[in-house]
């Protein structure tokens, strides 16, 4: 289940909660919200596993380019020898082949670029989601701990 959509049904059952009268306390259903934490334990590494399939992408990705390369690489040299033999006027021919063997290079390049950077901006995305997340799930633990001191605190006035 997606992480956002679990602080969602958290923030839902906080809301849903009754308030303690004459305090800024309010009663939890204890099981749902132990069932959510769960649920977010469970949803967490489930991120993480999208983040690795991204860079797996990222790497197959770059494999194919590279692969491609080798490819075009060879076509080009392969071409330039066929012209170099077919061909009487052989520096024009080793232009050529210089060219497309530039080309595939440069080719190659803007392919790992741009996967790189689709990488980094998918990944740099996820890292602040669960920044977000991470801050939203300490804010709320930060306030339930409140909570618990403020219920656990004695009252001034004495008991007669």
């Amino acid at each position: 289940m997606d992480i956002l959509n679990l602080i969602d049904r958290l923030e839902e059952l906080f809301n849903a909660s009754r308030a303690v009268p004459f305090s800024r306390n309010i009663l939890v259903d204890e099981d749902k919200f132990l069932d959510l934490i769960d649920q977010m334990r469970v949803s967490i590494p489930e991120e993480i596993k999208n983040s690795q399939k991204m860079l797996s992408d990222r790497d197959r990705t770059l494999a194919q380019a590279q692969e491609q390369a080798q490819r075009t690489i060879r076509m080009a040299r392969e071409q330039s020898a066929d012209i170099l033999e077919r061909d009487s006027m052989v520096e024009e021919a080793k232009i050529r082949g210089e060219r497309v063997l530039e080309q595939a290079r440069l080719d190659a390049e803007a392919t790992r670029l741009e996967a790189d950077e689709y990488v980094l901006e998918a990944l740099t995305n996820l890292e602040r989601e669960m920044e977000r997340t991470l801050s939203q799930i300490r804010n709320g633990m930060r306030e339930l701990q409140h909570q618990a001191t403020y219920i656990q605190k004695p009252t001034d006035t004495p008991i007669e």
